[in-house]
């Protein structure tokens, strides 16, 4: 089977099957959350959790490794509330 392209149908409520082989190749399980994106007057997927994964890694090269992002927010959203209470 040719792992570049395949044809499928879409059926009458305009759902498309992903073929087993490609869910395979690309990672896709059951429930996963995938985006369709349309580029170029083409349909895209891709899979949430590597679109997560793709910005973590660009936002890492502009943030120091010992840099925790999130203890961060979670620090400046006390000290807002804290604030608040005051």
């Amino acid at each position: 089977m040719d792992m570049k392209e395949q044809r499928t149908r879409v059926d009458g409520s305009g759902r498309v099957v992903i073929l087993a082989p490609f869910r395979r190749a690309l990672g896709v399980q059951a429930g996963d959350v995938v985006i369709l994106r349309i580029e170029n007057k083409e349909l895209r997927i891709t899979i949430m959790q590597r679109r997560l994964a793709k910005s973590q890694q660009l936002l890492r090269k502009h943030v120091a490794p010992i840099r925790s992002l999130v203890d961060e927010l979670i620090g400046e959203r006390r000290d807002a509330a804290r604030r608040e209470r005051d």
